[in-house]
């Protein structure tokens, strides 16, 4: 210590210097503008500002759209490294270290509980991890959901977010279009909704799959989705593709989407997406 900080210290009148939080303010990726933290999550991780609607894990999720008292169901057990796949770093070190930064074990994780007070089953995919991309785990995970949701008799939620399949599970990866697809039509025969919230970005093989087979479809505002990269897309045709492609209100405006609700409007905009559906049920 030097002789200065020594003499502060002994010194009453002169304030101690206190540790100043690193994590305070953010940056939007949106407008760019600086956020104070507190502010950005009070508005559930959307800019005051530009309304840019920021990407959240699956416990945040759960916890804006569900109601308190739910039950995070168990995560499927699947063999890992099936393929004993290495590109640049062993797969099962990829795992790890996805853990190691994550609160559950794999991409997609679902809840049981309630939606203002309706009964659900919600799954939601977190791009935190991995880039929410879709394997065994997330396959698994959401057969699971669907059949929990088929034995208490209520809607399936799925909120998506990924860029594609799993390449380091392969072909093991891409059987998971299928099964899912099985999955849902169980759903439907038991007469139960299949809702899908679209969140930004929710690409490749998941949307080539579940994320587009909901009996309703929703997105959030701006979220990407699509199958192929716009640049890709552009490149094979030869031509210039129209502004705001691949985004949720261009996708809305031309059929593909049912509505875009913004993230406050959801969980009540849910709630009763539910409520016309099981009331339907009932009638029929």
């Amino acid at each position: 210590m030097s002789w200065l900080n020594e003499v502060r210290k002994r010194l009453p009148f002169v304030q101690a210097k206190r540790d100043t939080p690193d994590n305070l303010w953010r940056k939007c990726p949106g407008c760019g503008e600086m956020l104070f933290t507190k502010e950005y999550e009070d508005n559930l991780w959307v800019c005051p500002r530009c309304e840019h609607h920021g990407r959240v894990g699956a416990d945040t999720r759960l916890g804006q759209i569900m109601d308190a008292g739910y039950t995070v169901l168990p995560p499927p057990h699947v063999k890992e490294d099936p393929l004993r796949f290495r590109d640049t770093k062993k797969y099962q070190d990829r795992l790890r270290a996805a853990r190691n930064n994550a609160p559950h074990p794999d991409a997609l994780t679902n809840a049981e509980g309630t939606i203002d007070g309706r009964k659900a089953v919600v799954g939601v995919q977190d791009f935190g991890f991995m880039g929410g991309s879709m394997g065994m785990a997330v396959g698994d995970a959401f057969v699971a959901g669907v059949d929990r949701a088929v034995l208490a008799k209520c809607p399936y939620v799925i909120f998506t977010a990924a860029g594609g399949a799993r390449m380091q599970e392969g072909i093991l990866s891409l059987m998971q279009m299928p099964r899912t697809t099985v999955a849902i039509r169980r759903l439907h025969d038991a007469g139960l909704p299949y809702i899908v919230v679209l969140t930004d970005p929710t690409t490749g093989g998941v949307t080539a799959s579940y994320a587009m087979l909901g009996d309703i479809q929703i997105a959030e505002p701006n979220a990407l989705i699509g199958f192929a990269g716009q640049r890709v897309i552009q490149d094979t045709i030869r031509e210039q593709l129209p502004e705001g492609f691949q985004r949720a209100e261009y996708l809305h405006e031309h059929g593909m989407l049912d509505m875009v609700v913004p993230r406050g409007e959801m969980k009540d905009t849910l709630a009763k997406v539910i409520d016309y559906m099981m009331a339907a049920k009932k009638a029929a």
